[in-house]
């Protein structure tokens, strides 16, 4: 693949009522490097501003009834009407914190046997602090170019469209079609690579009930890719308890406890709790995935270093920033 395939590509978004978030995100598109870029957004029926402010900003809109709206189905109609042979593909609540995120992105796709790569996430102010330890778990400081295992996340990530084309993500799953696309794809002799530069910032600040949701199907999804895994009663207990006590710790090194102990708490309690009952099912759990998906990061991490570049990050509209700090 030429330099010059490098320097276009397509973005899906998904999106239902994203007008708090999806102005950024677009804002952070028209900054960045790659400048030929093709914007698609695949609505699932906003009711908000989404859709027009996505359409001030050039993008394209598809649109898919609530009704029958999946992850996959919404993914492959946005691919669908794609043009680029690379798409990236984003959550309507992130955003990129530095201009050459999609060239980053992009970049590990001059080796033809890449098939997929995906970026760091970080929270801000808003997201619960469990969340951000999730997050620093998830998406270390080191790019990998070669991940031997299918963890990836479509909040921020890139694939070939001609594979896509090839294997179409599942309809049919209640989340983490990009989890079973990444394990075709490794089963197909391509590689994942893991972007540590392409970050971006993803709001979440969920209720309770929404963690639980969350979990709950993305277990009931990993079941599913994995038939023969299982999450028991004592595994909540266990990683409960664990994660529980790993965030207090962490949030009392950064001065935070007394601010989050409750909402650590009952977000943890959520997740796992979330994670038992869509599991429900006899098997065994691969190590490499339960360790990424539910351990805990350690105590020896609270202050590993970030990631030090020489790139200035992006100087967003203040009206965003003014409409976070409201929230």
């Amino acid at each position: 693949m030429g330099l010059g395939s490098l320097r276009s590509c397509s973005v899906v978004i998904r999106a239902y009522n994203e007008e708090n978030h999806i102005g950024r995100l677009l804002e952070g598109i028209a900054h960045q490097t790659v400048k030929a870029v093709e914007v698609i957004l695949v609505d699932s029926g906003s009711t908000d501003r989404t859709v027009e402010i996505a359409r001030g900003y050039g993008a394209q809109i598809e649109r898919i009834e609530p009704q029958q709206f999946t992850f996959g189905r919404s993914l492959n109609l946005g691919l669908h009407r794609a043009t680029q042979d690379l798409v990236v593909i984003a959550s309507a609540h992130v955003y990129p914190v530095y201009p050459d995120w999609l060239e980053r992105l992009l970049a590990p796709f001059e080796d033809e046997k890449v098939a997929l790569t995906y970026g760091k996430q970080r929270g801000n102010e808003q997201s619960r602090f469990s969340e951000r330890q999730i997050f620093l778990q998830w998406y270390g400081e080191r790019t990998n170019l070669s991940q031997a295992h299918p963890f990836c996340n479509n909040a921020n990530a890139a694939i070939r469209r001609r594979l896509w084309q090839q294997h179409p993500y599942d309809e049919t799953l209640s989340g983490l079609e990009d989890l079973a696309w990444a394990k075709w794809a490794l089963e197909q002799g391509y590689r994942i690579a893991y972007v540590a530069e392409a970050e971006v910032i993803h709001i979440h600040h969920e209720t309770p009930r929404a963690v639980y949701n969350r979990y709950r199907r993305e277990a009931m999804a990993l079941k599913r890719i994995f038939p023969q895994e299982t999450f028991t009663f004592r595994d909540f207990l266990r990683l409960t308890l664990s994660n529980v006590i790993n965030d207090l710790w962490h949030a009392h090194q950064s001065k935070e406890l007394r601010l989050h102990w409750r909402e650590i708490l009952w977000f943890r309690f959520m997740q796992f709790w979330g994670t038992y009952c869509g599991y429900r099912q006899a098997g065994h759990l691969t190590w490499e995935l339960r360790r990424t998906f539910y351990y805990p990061r350690g105590l020896k991490e609270a202050r590993v270093a970030s990631l030090t570049r020489n790139v200035a990050p992006i100087r967003y509209n203040e009206t965003y920033a003014q409409e976070e700090k409201l929230k």
